[in-house]
């Protein structure tokens, strides 16, 4: 199967996931209809925020972790019809094999690689994984390994830090168990035993922390936690801002110190940077157009003469809206009227300039 086929079929099932902490990739598997991906993308929210190419950034809740196999599944919401991904058959993998991965590496949506199977049994941790030579990196956690007859075979789930395209997936045949496994207390939140793969749930589990099957510790609460994360300094200032403006902060938050916010069509794009202590708040408007950028220029650097928090400029070939200022400057207060001036300015001024200088819409990933 060529890889436009691929993309064409996994793109509308392959899932971008993030919590305040990381980002990651899960899949869509009707036959079950829930989503899956790894424990460590997930680890410690009871709800995480999703997207799909065709649907917007939504939060659905976790309903399974497995620490030893990390493994995650998490409530598919109401999208309606989504593509029919097939689990294959571990079994029939050989050594040498070409597969595909297909995730988010880095927040670059949809992205695929091709390689071999290295070993389809290298043994990690007492667990068997399928080691490939396929690209996979950050962000791609949680998403498939898919072999060329377009059948999930692996979970993609960690690399070696240093080595050269040494990516690891769990087998199939370890997801399929823990589907069926988990079906009969479909909806109920459960943590799988990390010592004998129990399914602990609130009802069963004895005194509040110990595996009622093998007596192992075990914590739920530590994933079943609120919505609240505990920020602190910068990070929690930004979010109280967020919220002063009505934004939904759960959904805009995509990992650690970055956040996204969605106004009219413009994308605005707020981060802290704990290395140089700035906080920036860039809303991307469009492109330059193809004649006349002189008389946009001469336009751009007028207006940068009237605004009081807010200024032009140009990244490459796109127009950006925003500001940038210290941590130190960083107040409740003035950060309401930074981040509303760049709100109202993004929709007001991309209008303006695709109607006045014939700028280009900014190209959106599909």
């Amino acid at each position: 199967m060529a890889r436009a086929e691929f993309l064409t079929q996994f793109k509308k099932g392959v899932i971008q996931i993030a919590t305040p902490n990381s980002t990651g990739t899960g899949f869509y598997l009707k036959d079950y209809d829930m989503i899956v991906s790894n424990h460590h993308v997930v680890k410690d929210f009871a709800r995480v925020t999703i997207k799909t190419q065709k649907f917007g950034k939504e939060l659905a809740e976790v309903l399974f972790v497995d620490s030893k196999f990390d493994l995650a599944f998490i409530k598919a919401p109401n999208w309606g019809e989504l593509p029919h991904l097939n689990l294959g058959d571990y079994e029939e993998l050989h050594d040498g094999d070409q597969v595909m991965a297909i995730g988010h590496p880095y927040g670059l949506n949809y992205s695929t690689s091709r390689g071999v199977v290295s070993r389809k049994d290298r043994v990690t941790n007492g667990l068997k994984y399928i080691q490939t030579d396929t690209a996979i990196n950050p962000g791609n956690s949680g998403g498939p390994l898919v072999n060329m007859k377009g059948e999930i075979i692996g979970v993609n789930t960690f690399i070696l830090r240093g080595g050269d395209n040494l990516g690891f997936a769990l087998p199939s045949h370890y997801l399929k168990e823990a589907l069926e496994q988990y079906l009969p207390k479909k909806g109920t939140y459960i943590e799988r035993c990390h010592s004998c793969s129990f399914m602990v749930d609130a009802d069963n589990i004895e005194d509040d922390k110990f595996c009622p099957n093998c007596g192992v510790e075990i914590d739920i609460s530590t994933v079943q936690v609120t919505d609240e994360v505990k920020l602190t300094g910068v990070a929690k200032t930004i979010e109280e801002i967020l919220q002063d403006l009505k934004v939904n902060v759960q959904i805009a938050r995509i990992g650690n110190n970055n956040w996204e916010v969605q106004e009219g069509n413009a994308s605005i794009k707020i981060r802290f940077n704990p290395e140089n202590l700035f906080v920036t708040c860039d809303a991307f408007l469009c492109q330059l157009p193809k004649e006349n950028i002189g008389d946009l220029y001469e336009f751009l650097l007028k207006e940068n003469q009237k605004m009081k928090y807010t200024l032009f400029s140009v990244h490459g070939n796109d127009i950006v809206i925003g500001a940038v200022f210290y941590e130190t400057d960083i107040e409740r207060t003035i950060g309401q009227r930074i981040f509303k001036s760049v709100f109202e300015e993004a929709d007001k001024y991309q209008k303006l300039l695709i109607e006045k200088f014939n700028c280009q819409p900014r190209l959106r990933e599909s």
